[in-house]
């Protein structure tokens, strides 16, 4: 048997990836705020939580215990796909709420998770694989997204740091903070329709619509599964979709 927990599940990148393991025949544990799935097939191999990660170490705790208690598989495979953004604008102009949730639920349930999901599995003899779902925004700083770009840059340095502890340690997981390349999801609406003044890209990101440059969910997701099976997948801990 092959497990699967994905987190930001309920809907975009996540529900997709979400359906395309159950389709490959995977256990899924799903977690999100919102419901998975709530028209699956009776005997989908899904597990669904509700939960919020904004405040994620509960949710961690329960996961590692969960694990615990599971039987061991022939991998396993956790994907921190997670994340809000703010409102599009200057820092000093956003609410210290939404940035406390946007760092919490993009960066510090990720760290807390991994770590959770690392020590129950520890002993698992199957491969391991981590997958932080990060962002070209992480490696390309943009004015009135700061909160998010933070987050995702965090993402990649722990995939850095975390690979190397990985690499001392017996049957060490294999981790790749991925960015999944450009989706047609909520948040692109949301850049799209900030105001200009207080958003500066908002026409870039006009036209990454405009000119049909947007993946749809299902499409980021059969992209983002293809690198998890790539035979070199963890070679390099920050990766792009996109790489040859």
């Amino acid at each position: 048997m092959h497990l699967s927990i994905v987190t930001g599940s309920s809907r975009g990148l996540g529900l997709a990836i979400t359906e395309q393991l159950l389709q490959r025949g995977h256990r899924v544990l799903a977690i999100a705020r919102g419901d998975t799935l709530p028209g699956a097939p009776a005997d989908a191999d899904l597990d669904v939580w509700r939960a919020d990660l904004a405040d994620p170490a509960p949710v961690a705790a329960q996961l590692r215990e969960w694990l615990a208690g599971q039987p061991a598989v022939a991998s396993a495979t956790l994907i921190n796909n997670a994340g809000v953004t703010t409102g599009p604008g200057p820092l000093a102009e956003t609410s210290l709420t939404e940035l406390s949730n946007a760092m919490r639920v993009g960066l510090e349930s990720a760290l807390l998770l991994t770590a959770a999901f690392l020590k129950a599995t520890e002993a698992w003899p199957g491969p391991r694989k981590v997958v932080l779902v990060s962002s070209g925004l992480g490696r390309r700083p943009m004015a009135g997204a700061t909160a998010y770009c933070a987050a995702k840059a965090g993402m990649d340095h722990l995939a850095r740091s975390l690979a190397l502890e990985e690499a001392t340690r017996p049957n060490g997981a294999r981790v790749v903070s991925l960015a999944p390349g450009i989706i047609d999801t909520d948040m692109q609406v949301q850049l799209r329709s900030a105001d200009a003044a207080a958003f500066p890209e908002r026409d870039r990101f006009l036209g990454f619509k405009t000119g049909g440059q947007l993946d749809s969910p299902a499409t980021a997701a059969a992209k983002l599964l293809r690198y998890l099976d790539r035979a070199d997948f963890g070679s390099n801990p920050v990766g792009d979709v996109r790489d040859a």
